[in-house]
């Protein structure tokens, strides 16, 4: 195990000592909305949903009541199946479920320090690793939830594209629009309130206007700002929702909200070779870079962890001693934490694979 030690990094003696400069900060933003429970302890590691299912539908299908028929009134043939004669009991019908399963993961995050390091060394290291500690489990339990919603099977691409490999356009609202159409047709909800920072950095729910929030990296704004009707969030006016935390505009039903830890998977679109506008693809390749726009709905996935008790950063000072450090030399910062995130209905929410214009003269 590495520890931090006295000459590492090296120290600042004989140095006049400038101040501890501000490091980049994780932003957090798709817990935001979804079912966001505390998972008791003692109660197992396996988290299951259940979904009743509406007559009509089906496992595959579990937001429609009306399946796909040719040359058929479905909406009349739904009306006719509930027929009632005179005299007769009907047939009883059973419920069908359907179940979702997810398994609680655990993670931990620990830094380490010599007891020279705490008695002499000029920089407060330990108070810098307890804020790190914080930032990278809340970093961690993003990525996790990024890394599930991106397996959403409800999939859109950009420009003429069918697949990752062949993606060749921006974001679009020709593209918004199909989704929508996608999202009304399994009869998501928009949302209405989602989580906002107040004072403290304490968390609560904020009113929005009805919407389908959008996720997007910080990449993407300059295409956002030219989807015909979008609306930055600077011109929102007096009357007019609050903004959500890194909300950056809306067009139409979409709000979206821009994060740089929502990366792109690089070298994996189409050949970009001459396209227009130009396609940001990586350094000395053809191949464009795709991003995963995440489009929400109201309760269209999951996410817990163990209550917060166990989710405290704990701090061990070298003069804790024990059989294990009797002369007390190290001192360790670090948490462990529980956590599972789960889509809960992969046709009210929606993928939106995607490149971006390339910022040339």
């Amino acid at each position: 195990m590495t520890i931090q030690s006295l000459n590492s990094p090296a120290q600042r003696r004989g140095i006049i000592l400038g101040r501890m400069l501000k490091r980049a900060m994780p932003v957090i933003s798709l817990g935001t909305i979804g079912i966001n429970d505390d998972f008791q302890k003692n109660q197992g590691e396996t988290v299951k949903y259940r979904r009743v299912l509406p007559k009509g539908a089906t496992a595959t299908q579990p937001n429609r009541f009306f399946q796909d028929l040719t040359l058929v009134d479905r909406g009349q043939a739904y009306v006719a199946s509930h027929l009632a004669s005179e005299g007769v009991t009907p047939t009883a019908e059973t419920v069908s479920v359907q179940d979702i399963s997810a398994t609680v993961v655990q993670y931990a995050v620990l830094y380490g320090y010599t007891d020279k390091m705490f008695d002499l060394g000029e920089d407060d290291f330990p108070a810098e690793m307890v804020k790190l500690t914080g930032e990278r489990k809340g970093l961690v339990m993003e990525m996790a939830l990024f890394g599930v919603l991106k397996a959403c099977t409800n999939r859109f691409y950009g420009g003429t594209g069918t697949s990752r490999a062949t993606v060749n356009g921006t974001i679009s609202l020709t593209g918004l629009r199909k989704i929508a159409k996608s999202l009304n047709a399994n009869h998501a909800t928009t949302i209405s309130r989602m989580l906002k920072r107040g004072k403290a950095g304490m968390y609560g729910t904020a009113p929005v206007g009805r919407c389908y929030p959008v996720w997007v990296s910080t990449d993407l704004m300059p295409d956002l700002r030219e989807l015909p009707g979008f609306i930055p969030v600077e011109s929102y006016g007096a009357g007019d929702s609050f903004a959500v935390d890194n909300e950056v505009g809306k067009c139409e039903e979409f709000r979206f909200i821009a994060s740089p830890e929502l990366i792109a998977i690089q070298n994996s679109g189409s050949d970009v070779t001459g396209a227009v506008p130009a396609l940001q693809a990586l350094s000395g390749s053809v191949y464009g870079d795709v991003y995963q726009v995440i489009v929400g709905s109201e309760d269209a996935w999951g996410h817990i962890g163990v209550n917060k008790d166990s989710m405290t950063v704990v701090s061990m000072k070298p003069s804790d001693t024990d059989k294990n450090d009797p002369l007390g030399q190290r001192g360790y910062v670090g948490c462990k934490f529980y956590y599972h995130a789960v889509i809960l209905n992969n046709l009210q929410m929606a993928v939106y694979e995607v490149n971006t214009r390339a910022l040339t003269d």
